[in-house]
């Protein structure tokens, strides 16, 4: 297979889905300290993970998203997709290859060179993504996973031109609108997706942040409806656009914080208080002053990095899901829309 081609095939699989879980798509939250790392197992029992956290650490991170697949019944990855170069998010790689098998590696290619944080990660990242099959897709291709669809939003600084499915509506939000600039990083050029189960959509759009994320909810709603929204950027001050939550209108979202990382106040007060959004979920309760943390019940981590409880999503076809704490095991489910999600 050509490096930068898109799959033709479906791989094979040899994962163990229990049968409870057969219907569902099931997504695991890992507490990577502030990282990012998203198990995805589909109801066909393919699995995507999107970012694999830090390197180093004691092999931290690798360890959690082992003990994460080992709850989803994993014995490798069919998809490993890295949002941008950021330690935080495809630094710890390396070593979680040398402890599971990795078939296809998503990302967008290399870094520009001008952002220092990604070079030695890069480096690093490109020595094991050689070993395996590389997808490049671009935005508006999708990555076809058996029964869910894997919509690519954003890569390389590059967004949608045409809205997705069930989208393109007018968003009067974008009055709100406020100017913002770009943080000069790799953030900027993340992978965005939007995945489709039925009428369940979930929207991860890696650490896209400022102005980025407000062309793909203005002043046309590219993305339409999503069900959980994954804050971007860890709920850093840039990802504070109202414009694009109304778009999306969430019925859930998830904060990949760390205790110190993210979570800042103003970004978290306009989730608390959009219109539509039942709750925002957090991996860590957020130190910064000021900041409006949701309910204990809702939060996975309470203490400053001892702890490393995930956020565990199960999904139906039909748009209703059920978010649980493992933490302390609370679980709340959420009915589907009274109208679809997608037409």
């Amino acid at each position: 297979m050509k490096k930068g081609g898109m799959l033709a095939a479906v791989l094979g699989l040899a994962l163990i889905v229990p049968a409870s879980a057969a219907a569902t798509l099931q997504i695991f939250f890992i507490d990577v300290e502030g990282g990012e790392s998203t198990l995805i197992v589909t109801p066909a029992g393919e699995s995507l993970l999107i970012d694999a956290g830090y390197a180093g650490r004691g092999g931290r991170d690798p360890a959690r998203i082992l003990a994460a697949a080992r709850r989803a019944h994993v014995d490798h990855i069919d998809y490993l997709l890295i949002t941008h170069f950021h330690p935080d998010h495809a630094g710890g790689v390396p070593e979680l290859a040398a402890a599971i098998p990795i078939r296809t590696f998503v990302d967008y290619g290399e870094p520009l060179g001008t952002d220092r944080m990604s070079l030695a990660v890069f480096r690093n990242y490109q020595a094991v993504r050689e070993r395996g099959a590389h997808l490049q897709p671009k935005p508006g291709e999708r990555l076809r996973l058996k029964v869910v669809d894997v919509d690519i939003v954003s890569a390389a600084g590059v967004v949608l031109r045409k809205p997705l499915p069930g989208a393109g509506q007018k968003n009067p939000a974008c009055a709100t609108l406020e100017d913002q600039l770009e943080d000069g990083t790799e953030n900027f050029r993340s992978i965005g997706l939007r995945l489709r189960f039925g009428n369940f959509n979930f929207v991860d759009l890696g650490d896209l942040s400022g102005n980025t994320l407000g062309t793909v909810a203005c002043p046309t709603n590219l993305l339409g409806k999503a069900s959980v929204y994954l804050v971007p950027h860890h709920g850093n001050y840039d990802t504070n656009v109202p414009a694009l939550i109304e778009a999306l209108r969430p019925l859930a979202a998830i904060m990949n914080n760390g205790p110190s990382k993210g979570g800042d106040p103003a970004a978290l007060a306009t989730l608390h208080h959009q219109p539509g959004l039942e709750d925002l979920w957090q991996l860590h309760a957020s130190r910064a002053q000021a900041a409006e943390n949701s309910a204990d019940l809702f939060i996975a981590n309470t203490d400053d990095g001892q702890t490393s409880y995930a956020l565990q999503l199960s999904a139906l076809s039909d748009g209703s899901f059920t978010i649980t704490n493992t933490r302390n095991g609370f679980s709340k489910n959420y009915l589907a829309r009274e109208e679809p999600v997608l037409k």
